[in-house]
């Protein structure tokens, strides 16, 4: 099926980018609609490493590895908050800093966007699993998903490697679920602890600062680095590197879903381009037959 011009018109758009290197695609329920760019090219996708992980801990729920609410206790012979859960630290409710070591509040009541409590969650994991974080995921994954070019290579917060053809493998999962159930999928997309205010590294406090598990919740939140056109329900994650991708359930023409890779660190320049593109793209779907 060749892609609906207005759809490649709005990739287009990219090739006018300050950056070395990028690489985006558009996918419905059907799969994908358009693409721009080397797919295969394999980049570090920094902290869209996260909705990575919390969907292998999804899966790991599920087969009673894990669970969201039972108190951590201890996470690699350390012990932590009594009232910690794995639902915490995806939700970035764990009372961590961005990377400090300690807590500095109790679970629940600040939504701190925090890399340490990701770390956090790869160790219990591990620990519960009884193999590396890495494996685990792969295994839970990226193998059942086919994303034969994507590896965790260090720390579950910001360190997996990937490229826009195994990404759009996982938006299709995201559209269509496979590996969770229905009611595992809803919590992974609702918002924990609504009335949690926080800060989105990068764009500013907001409050409330919806997340879910693992995924940042759209919601509200002006500025933001998703399109002024995206619906509160949107949900996904940009990374530092300069990545980003989103899920919008609740577009016109049903679920619409974007993935977009560069080689250049998120700044300014992103929140200059990222929304327009995605508003492009989302009006692009929109007037497609």
């Amino acid at each position: 099926m060749n892609p609906p011009p207005a759809l490649d018109e709005a990739l287009a758009t990219t090739a006018s980018w300050d950056v070395g290197f990028v690489s985006c695609a558009v996918h419905d329920q059907s799969g994908q609609l358009d693409s721009v760019g080397d797919g295969t090219r394999v980049v570090r996708i920094a902290s869209v490493t996260k909705p990575l992980v919390g969907y292998a801990i999804c899966v790991a729920v599920e087969e009673g590895t894990l669970s969201l609410d039972i108190p951590l206790g201890l996470v690699d012979g350390h012990s932590v908050h009594p009232n910690l859960t794995v639902r915490h630290l995806l939700a970035h409710a764990g009372g961590y800093t961005f990377d400090g070591a300690e807590a500095v509040t109790a679970p629940g009541r600040r939504r701190m966007y925090s890399n340490t409590g990701f770390d956090l969650l790869g160790a219990a994991l591990g620990q519960a699993a009884g193999m590396t974080v890495a494996r685990y995921i792969s295994e839970a994954v990226f193998v059942p998903l086919g994303m034969a070019s994507t590896e965790l290579r260090g720390s579950p917060a910001k360190d997996v490697w990937s490229n826009v053809r195994d990404l759009g493998r996982f938006l299709d999962e995201l559209l269509c679920p496979t590996l969770i159930c229905d009611a595992t999928f809803a919590q992974f997309t609702s918002v924990q602890w609504p009335d949690l205010a926080g800060v989105v590294p990068g764009l500013g406090a907001y409050d409330p600062c919806p997340w879910g598990l693992g995924v940042e919740i759209r919601g509200h939140k002006a500025p933001h680095w998703t399109g002024h056109n995206n619906s509160p329900g949107t949900f996904g994650h940009f990374g530092g590197s300069g990545t980003f991708l989103w899920i919008d359930p609740d577009t016109t023409t049903g679920p619409l879903a974007t993935v977009c890779l560069t080689d250049r660190e998120f700044g300014p320049w992103s929140l200059d381009v990222w929304p327009a593109l995605s508003d492009a793209v989302l009006a692009a779907r929109a007037t497609t037959p």
